[in-house]
């Protein structure tokens, strides 16, 4: 019996937003785009489904209008005034910050210069945004998240026609006697089937499902991480693209990992998952963070939240255990800008700091001498825990220091939330020409046929990461990879 076949002008392999993205973009130039999806249709999507925000460039109130409908600038105001403007160089400064100035600075450029040219895009698509409650680093976030972005991505392209294949997973990539990519070999629930194609994007995530290339990768111990995401992202695209020349490219042995409750279930689907449920426990910037030693360990606001909580999770990672335990006062409690719901949060709350220490089964003394060497360590200065903005309200005399918003833990109750890591995925991927998108060969050309978004491009994150960049850049990339892609294929 002959292996089934199905033809395509472009084909985008995974079903998230940078793979969404690539198709929308795609269907500019042809209607012959299909998509494949290992997971079943109720879980597509990758991690996009999970997350909040996309963070942009933008100038100010103007610049926003073709995203938010409805909403008057007398309620973006307050907003805007905490955040009136991440201008193209700000943006830039942001991720080379976060980045230790190891971004790729050619990747860097496109993704900064195009990053509100895309979010004006996808509005013209019909996606929306509206003002941020409560979020911080950002003045608008999408409408319904990105499980809405999701929704409305898989509304626009199956009305467009493109076909979508789930529990589909890719196996290998085609190639003719020239090397150029034709195609996609995949086990389907029925067997095994080929898709021909002029030109094949790869937005199929990164390798943070597959706890051998986590071992490999990242080293020790990462093989029993939990994840803040899908199970799907096995690392498939990377092997397939790898087994035929394709450049790894950026931090490989780094990755997102954040602080989330310490019951986080091994993995999270987007048909299980519930916004106002969320385990993600970001607190810790107001407060200190303690290990299961009593100590302290990090400097827990060396910036601000939305620019250290995807490198705080390899902090809690490192220590005994791997666990930690945020803990605050209800003076700091009371004074927060930031109050997610904690509502089904794991927690330990007490009116003395012996009986928070006997509830979380630390060791009294030595927890009494962390805190109250931390309050003696507490330099003067107005407090501000703007959530924008740093204060450089700071310890002294104390190893590790705190660098801004540290405020005496003094006022019962006592509350603490035992946390670990959560992965998200690797900032590892393929080199790709930022122009294009198309995927670069180890012999230094790029290969036919072949383009890639998303987390599977390499090079714009290293060791840390801006909130919301991800979405941008997977947009970004993936609209220029769909758009070349397409005009690749028509000219075959």
């Amino acid at each position: 019996m002959a292996e089934e076949t199905h033809h395509y002008d472009v084909l985008v392999v995974g079903t998230g937003n940078a793979a969404c993205s690539a198709a929308l973009a795609a269907l500019e130039k042809t209607p012959r785009v299909g998509m494949l999806e290992k997971a079943p249709k109720r879980d597509r999507g990758g991690n996009s489904a999970l997350t909040l925000m996309m963070r942009f460039a933008f100038n100010g109130m103007e610049d926003l209008r073709p995203l938010i409908r409805n909403f008057s600038e007398a309620e973006m105001r307050p907003l805007l005034e905490s955040l009136p403007h991440r201008t193209e160089a700000e943006l830039w400064d942001e991720i080379m910050r976060v980045t230790n100035n190891q971004s790729d600075q050619e990747m860097l450029q496109v993704h900064v210069t195009e990053s509100l040219k895309t979010v004006c895009w996808l509005a013209s698509k019909g996606h929306e945004w509206v003002p941020a409650a409560m979020r911080d680093d950002s003045v608008v976030t999408l409408n319904g998240g990105g499980a809405g972005l999701q929704q409305r991505h898989f509304a626009i392209l199956e009305k467009a026609g493109v076909v979508f294949h789930h529990e589909t997973a890719a196996t290998e990539l085609v190639e003719d006697e020239k090397g150029r990519v034709t195609g996609v070999r995949a086990l389907t629930s029925a067997g095994y089937a080929t898709f021909n194609a002029k030109s094949v994007v790869l937005a199929c995530g990164s390798f943070e499902s597959n706890p051998e290339m986590r071992a490999r990768y990242l080293g020790p111990g990462w093989d029993m991480i939990r994840l803040r995401g899908v199970p799907f992202n096995t690392g498939d695209g990377l092997r397939m693209a790898m087994d035929i020349g394709a450049m790894p490219h950026g931090s490989w042995t780094t990755c997102h990992a954040s602080p989330q409750d310490i019951n986080l279930p091994v993995f999270t689907v987007p048909s299980a998952h519930i916004l106002k449920d969320s385990p993600a426990r970001y607190m810790y910037p107001w407060g200190i963070m303690v290990n299961t030693n009593a100590e302290r360990f990090v400097d827990e606001a060396w910036d601000t939240r939305g620019r250290t909580y995807a490198a705080m999770g390899r902090a809690i990672q490192a220590q005994p255990g791997g666990i930690a335990f945020q803990i605050l006062d209800a003076k700091i409690r009371k004074m927060n800008v930031y109050t997610p719901n904690y509502a089904t949060a794991t927690t330990a709350k007490a009116d003395t700091l012996e009986k928070l220490a006997e509830e979380l089964d630390l060791d009294v003394a030595k927890f009494v001498k962390t805190v109250t060497g931390f309050n003696a360590a507490v330099q003067p200065g107005k407090y501000n825990p703007n959530r924008y903005q740093l204060d450089g309200k700071s310890t002294a005399g104390i190893n590790p220091p705190k660098s801004n918003y540290a405020l005496e833990i003094d006022e019962p109750p006592f509350e603490a939330w035992p946390v670990r890591c959560g992965m998200t995925f690797a900032f590892g991927g393929l080199k790709i020409d930022p122009k294009t998108s198309q995927v670069q060969h180890v012999a230094g050309r790029p290969i036919p046929g072949l383009y890639a978004a998303g987390e599977m491009a390499g090079g714009l994150w290293v060791g840390n990461y801006a909130a919301g960049s991800g979405m941008t850049a997977g947009a970004t990339f993936g609209r220029i990879a769909g758009t070349h892609a397409a005009s690749t294929a028509l000219k075959s």
